[in-house]
C-alpha cells in the first residue's frame, strides 16, 4: 500500500474532524502526557528526552512528576541522581548483583552511567529539564505527594507549575500519546 502525500493527509484529517463534530466523539490533540514516578538518574532520561523529543516534533507535552520523581525536579537533589546497582539486573557490572550492597557501588554505577552519556554527548539531566522547559513542556509537580513527602515549593526548581491528579488526567484525557515511567 502506497503512503499518501502529507497534503492529502492533511485533507482526510480535516473531512474526519469535520464528520466528527456534533457527534458526540472526541478527538484527541497531537500532544503526550508522561507521568515520570522514579527518582533515579537512570530513570530521570527516558521522560526528559521523551518530551524534549516530542516538544522539538510540535507536539504539546506534559510531564507529571509524583512520589520519587519529584526528586528529579529538586534543587539539591536533582543534580546529585543516582544509579542503584542493587537489584538492577539489566546493570552491565562484571560482577554478580549481590555485590551492589558493597560500599561505594551506588557512587561507581553512577559514575559509570554519567560517563557512558558523556562519550556520546548527552546532555545532563539538569540540562535535559531546562530544554523541555525552554521548548515549552508543562512541568507539573504532584501536589499530594509534596504533602506526603514534606517537599516544599521552594525545593524545587522555579519554572513549574503545582497540581493534582486532576490536573493531569485533564490533560492526559486529550492526549494522542500517554506514558506511565
Amino acid at each position: 500500500m502506497s503512503e499518501l502525500s502529507p497534503e492529502i493527509e492533511k485533507l482526510v484529517d480535516l473531512r474526519v474532524q469535520e464528520a466528527l463534530k456534533g457527534s458526540g466523539v472526541t478527538t484527541q490533540k497531537n500532544r503526550m502526557a508522561i507521568i515520570a514516578s522514579q527518582g533515579t538518574l537512570d530513570t530521570a532520561y527516558p521522560p526528559l528526552i521523551l518530551a524534549s523529543t516530542a516538544a522539538a516534533m510540535e507536539m504539546e507535552t506534559a510531564i507529571f512528576f509524583t512520589f520519587y520523581g519529584l526528586y528529579i525536579l529538586h534543587k539539591k537533589r536533582g543534580v546529585n541522581l543516582k544509579v542503584p546497582p542493587l537489584a538492577n539486573p539489566a546493570m552491565p557490572m562484571p560482577v554478580p548483583n549481590i555485590i551492589g550492597v558493597l560500599p561505594g557501588m551506588t557512587a561507581m554505577a553512577t559514575m559509570m552511567m554519567k560517563s557512558w552519556m558523556g562519550k556520546v554527548k548527552v546532555p545532563s539531566v539538569p540540562e535535559l529539564l531546562e530544554m523541555c522547559i525552554e521548548s515549552g513542556v508543562r512541568i507539573i509537580a504532584c501536589q499530594m505527594t509534596m504533602d506526603v513527602m514534606g517537599i516544599k515549593r521552594e525545593d524545587l526548581i522555579d519554572d513549574l507549575e503545582v497540581g493534582g491528579a486532576a490536573t493531569f488526567l485533564g490533560y492526559a484525557a486529550e492526549s494522542s500519546i500517554n506514558m506511565f515511567m
